[in-house]
């Protein structure tokens, strides 16, 4: 799995980057995933090789507008361009009439369906690919985090159950070899249970805005990778004023290292943090805060960065500018 960051600052945009947006890219093919979508997402997909129309799902993970502002515009524009399948949308209670209030006050008319499923009572969402879940948050609204998870890791048929289960050799094995469910004398075959994973499944978690990096310790049992927001150092969040229900590059640090995450990256920078430290806090503040708790791999999301997770467990950054 690929991540390409299409948006890393908290609140409002800066020069070098934009609000929040995050792309999962699947193993194989050209299908992509996207957790949030702040204002002017749909430009910065358009400085990538993403389509919209090999969007699978979208995963917002709270209401406040850094995170989803963008949304109305993106699935316009997915319909101008023609898509015609539907969209699924997991996002926290509030979302779906917000859109849907939205694209009739505007007289916007979508040449796909919108499926929403509410990230409360989600329970697993699954694509093809992929197996979701949604984890509670702390912030100053309803906020989720999402783990990712490969749902059929290198599988293998297991030819001796089909042979005692009677299964007869064909096409059935074939679509049950392809993850497909398929029914037999009156049925239903499980691709799931006719299926051999060769190695464990590789696991990402995309966190929201959240003050407590600990509510994502079950999402994180058995991750590789962890997404977490760090607004702040905890010099400035010491600050009475800044007090607003997010993460220290110290907090989450410590947490990861507790967790034995082996692959740790830092998104959703407050505006006041730049590259180039005359201009403000520089960035590295938050780079030096978490690396001094944190021993596993370390990086700090920009705008384009594009990184893979190999099947080592290794996260390596492949691209370093928009493409």
């Amino acid at each position: 799995m690929d991540l390409l960051f299409l948006g890393t600052s908290s609140g409002t945009p800066t020069r070098a980057r934009n609000v929040t947006g995050l792309a999962l890219l699947e193993e194989t093919g050209k299908g992509w995933h996207l957790v949030d979508c702040g204002e002017a997402t749909q430009h910065q997909v358009l400085r990538t090789p993403l389509s919209l129309h090999e969007l699978r799902a979208i995963f917002i993970t709270h209401v406040h507008g850094d995170h989803c502002y963008g949304l109305p515009g993106l699935l316009a524009s997915a319909g101008m361009q023609g898509r015609q399948e539907p969209l699924e949308i997991v996002a926290p209670d509030g979302i779906e009439a917000w859109v849907r209030t939205t694209l009739r006050l505007t007289r916007t008319w979508l040449s796909f369906e919108l499926n929403f499923h509410a990230a409360e009572c989600l329970g697993e969402w699954r694509g093809d690919n992929l197996r979701v879940e949604a984890f509670a948050l702390s912030h100053r609204v309803p906020c989720y985090g999402y783990s990712f998870t490969e749902a059929r890791p290198d599988p293998r048929l297991d030819i001796d159950k089909l042979d005692r289960h009677g299964i007869p050799r064909g096409p059935l094995w074939g679509q049950l070899a392809r993850g497909i469910d398929v029914q037999h004398e009156g049925r239903t075959l499980r691709s799931d249970d006719y299926l051999i994973l060769t190695r464990p499944p590789q696991r990402m978690v995309v966190g929201g805005d959240n003050d407590r990096p600990e509510l994502l310790a079950e999402a994180c049992r058995t991750a590789q990778v962890l997404v977490h927001e760090a607004t702040y150092t905890q010099a400035v969040a010491n600050d009475a004023r800044a007090a607003f229900g997010h993460s220290t590059a110290a907090a989450v640090a410590t947490f990861a290292q507790s967790a034995g995450i082996a692959n740790l990256v830092l998104t959703h920078f407050s505006a006041r943090y730049q590259a180039d430290p005359k201009r403000g806090l520089s960035i590295e503040a938050i780079r030096d805060e978490a690396a001094a708790l944190y021993e596993g791999r370390l990086f700090l999301a920009e705008d384009f960065a594009r990184f893979r997770l190999n099947w080592d467990g290794v996260l390596r950054r492949v691209c370093t500018s928009n493409q």
